[in-house]
């Protein structure tokens, strides 16, 4: 539980500026929602069903990473290069594994109240998604996947230039070539084989399933969980080299 201290520390930090914390989690996914389920995609329909419907789910696992990532790995950054705050945790009696897990539980907060906001807006407006515990187990392990992410990330970079590349080759990539607004099978190869390398390919493509009242793929359940244990290993292992 050597964790805790830390993960209710970035809580507390959001408890103190709640509605920047709402809006700032919310703003990306709803034009996100707006532009491609609403504008675009109005009056299409995929495999049977509504484009909104099938854009959600996509665009549920994009709010997971996006506000899961990019918030951890802004704070930690900023604490290692300017504020230094980041040397008191590292020499406090803390192992590297509690610090990389309290912040990529602030990650898997982070990631699923903006998609729950996210889906609430959803359905309020009329989309109509099957909601089991196993969706809502793989949106979590989504977030906690790009929270250790976004740990690492931090950890590793060396400048704020460092930061900027992982968002420019990393997330952004991701975010519109991942499966998030179309189905991987529409692309030829090789470019579908390639973006089948993406965690959040994998995480759309199961959230897409379970969302239309599917099953999971084995596939995609064990990609999307070897990537958050291979990200949560590399967070603490960073931490250690750090510390």
């Amino acid at each position: 539980m050597n964790f805790y201290p830390i993960f209710w520390k970035e809580m507390m930090i959001i408890r103190k500026k709640p509605w920047r914390f709402i809006a700032s989690s919310l703003i990306m996914p709803v034009l996100y929602l707006v532009t491609f389920g609403w504008g675009l995609g109005r009056g299409m329909n995929v495999s049977g069903g509504r484009y909104l419907e099938f854009v959600l789910p996509g665009i549920l696992a994009l709010s997971a990473m996006n506000n899961s990532f990019g918030p951890v790995s802004t704070s930690l950054n900023i604490s290692k290069l300017y504020t230094k705050t980041i040397e008191e945790v590292l020499v406090s009696p803390v192992s590297h594994w509690d610090i990389a897990l309290g912040r990529a539980l602030t990650g898997l907060v982070r990631g699923m109240f903006s998609a729950f906001m996210l889906l609430l807006v959803g359905v309020v407006t009329g989309v109509q998604l099957h909601m089991t515990l196993t969706f809502l187990a793989i949106l979590a392990l989504t977030a906690f996947c790009f929270g250790a992410a976004g740990v690492a990330a931090a950890m590793i970079a060396r400048s704020h230039e460092d930061m900027s590349n992982f968002n420019s080759f990393f997330i952004i990539p991701m975010s519109f070539l991942a499966g998030t607004f179309f189905s991987p099978d529409r692309l030829p190869e090789p470019f579908k084989s390639l973006i089948l390398v993406y965690p959040l390919t994998h995480a759309s493509l199961l959230l897409r399933a379970l969302a239309s009242g599917g099953s999971p793929a084995l596939v995609s359940t064990a990609v999307l969980a070897a990537y958050t244990l291979l990200f949560f290993l590399l967070a603490a292992m960073m931490v250690k080299k750090t510390a």
